[in-house]
């Protein structure tokens, strides 16, 4: 029984020393536990990072799409290379997947809110490698204190850049930057929906069309709406862009401008010693206007603008489409016909400072818009369309077509375009659409025309007349 009665009060004993112990180990009060918070103060989405007064909000998008009877993904026509040549190279369909993230941050501050934004694209297209796709980086930029320095969408552009109302990012007649230019902005919020921008714009990517020497150009050089050498030199001054913008309840009016160093590198692009062309400056003029609230239904709109340049094309032919074209068509006179144009900032010719000119700038002029219009919550239809034109002066005809054989030369041509595009979204922030449109390539050359185009065409006499193309493109998009 003394046995029995020991062992009970060491085993208490024992519990109680180990209770103490484990007691002692406890802290004496739970840290509280930092849950995310709601940060409602910049719109729906923004949460703050825990610890922080920085609020961020994740978003982006899945796209998948498909072109028809195009030239390269996201409804381009088929208006040059193999598709313009119509050959059994050319992809007939031509499927696009893609994931887009985007990171946007806020900090309120003694000086203003400080924001930082990201977009970055993953794409997976016909064409690509096996092991690949493609990134880009479409956005990239700080905004403090009015400034906003990085990848922003430009100071000229308009709040719907290249698509106002459209699904193809080929749709020309105006500017376009959707993807983003590196830039130093500053806006100023005057009040009552008025402000104003000025910005120094990187030119490299996006706003140098071609600037062309002529010298020693063939016949065989306009076979892809290529004239001569292209000689532009690299940047020394940004563009420089202002605009000023109305934003009201009936919708938006903008008025930009830009003035574009147009530098060409050496007569003999090869050679320091054979002198350049003196450096010369074009610009660009763009107006743009906006109407809602219109009277054939709620949320529609009409997007429209028009832009002049004189030696600073991309303005005009912006974006992702190509500054050259060859389009072939059947023929009942030569091999087949064949349309051929090309822009450029600038021409010169010459082989040195001796016999060499000066640069002839080129004048661009577009107009492009859309109607858009909702059927119901679920359905909603657009009808857009664009016309561009290019016009060689005199002088820079005179150099273009001074080598030319056997045909009627004249650079000048237009580019007409209309298409149609319509949505259903069956649930919030899931759309499908399809677009049809139609690209008419008016080019300014004609007669037969002597030619050994490369690729698959062989050297033959070639038709120069007008020629159109249809495309048309299938869409689902997930936007989060």
């Amino acid at each position: 029984m003394n046995m029995v009665k020991s062992l009970f009060l060491g085993s208490a004993a024992a519990l109680v020393a180990m209770s103490g112990a484990q007691a002692a180990d406890l802290p004496l009060k739970a840290k509280a536990v930092e849950y995310v918070k709601v940060c409602s103060i910049y719109g729906a989405g923004f949460y703050y990072i825990p610890g922080t007064d920085t609020c961020i909000k994740l978003g982006g998008y899945l796209r998948a799409d498909v072109t028809m009877y195009g030239g390269a993904a996201y409804n381009a026509p088929a208006w040059n290379g193999n598709a313009g040549q119509q050959n059994r190279l050319a992809n007939n369909t031509i499927f696009r997947s893609r994931q887009d993230i985007n990171i946007d941050t806020r900090t309120a501050t003694e000086y203003g809110v400080v924001r930082t934004y990201f977009d970055a694209t993953f794409n997976w297209t016909t064409g690509d490698a096996v092991a690949g796709g493609t990134l880009g980086v479409y956005y990239a930029f700080i905004q403090f204190a009015g400034f906003t320095f990085g990848k922003a969408v430009s100071q000229f552009d308009t709040p719907w850049t290249g698509y106002p109302g459209n699904n193809t990012s080929f749709l020309i007649g105006g500017y376009d930057d959707v993807t983003g230019i590196n830039q130093v902005a500053y806006t100023a919020e005057f009040g009552n929906g008025v402000s104003g921008s000025i910005s120094l714009e990187d030119q490299s990517s996006y706003l140098q069309s071609a600037l062309y020497n002529t010298s020693g150009l063939t016949n065989a050089g306009f076979a892809s709406g290529v004239f001569g050498t292209n000689s532009y030199a690299g940047t020394q001054i940004p563009d420089i862009v202002g605009k000023i913008r109305v934003d009201q309840a009936w919708g938006l009016f903008q008025v930009s401008a830009a003035a574009h160093q147009v530098r060409a590198s050496y007569y003999t692009p090869a050679l320091e010693t054979s002198g350049h062309p003196s450096d010369t400056w074009g610009y660009a003029v763009q107006g743009a206007i906006s109407l809602k609230n219109l009277p054939t239904g709620p949320g529609d709109s009409i997007n429209f603008t028009a832009t002049y340049s004189n030696g600073a094309t991309r303005y005009v032919l912006g974006g992702v489409s190509p500054s050259s074209f060859a389009m072939y068509g059947s023929s009942g006179v030569g091999y087949q016909s064949l349309a051929l144009a090309g822009a450029a900032d600038g021409i010169f010719a010459g082989t040195n400072n001796i016999n060499g000119t000066g640069i002839t700038k080129t004048d661009a002029w577009g107009v492009r818009g859309a109607f858009n219009h909702n059927w119901n919550p679920n359905w909603s239809t657009s009808l857009f369309g664009s016309y561009t034109s290019i016009d060689y002066n005199g002088t820079a005809t005179a150099q273009i077509c001074a080598t030319a054989v056997g045909f009627t030369c004249n650079p000048d041509f237009r580019i007409a375009q209309i298409g149609t595009v319509t949505r259903w979204t069956p649930v919030k922030n899931l759309t499908f659409s399809g677009e049809v449109m139609y690209t008419y390539l008016d080019q300014s050359h004609s007669g037969l025309v002597a030619l050994a185009p490369g690729a698959t065409k062989p050297a033959a006499n070639y038709e120069l007349k007008d020629l159109g193309t249809w495309s048309g493109n299938l869409r689902v998009q997930r936007v989060f």
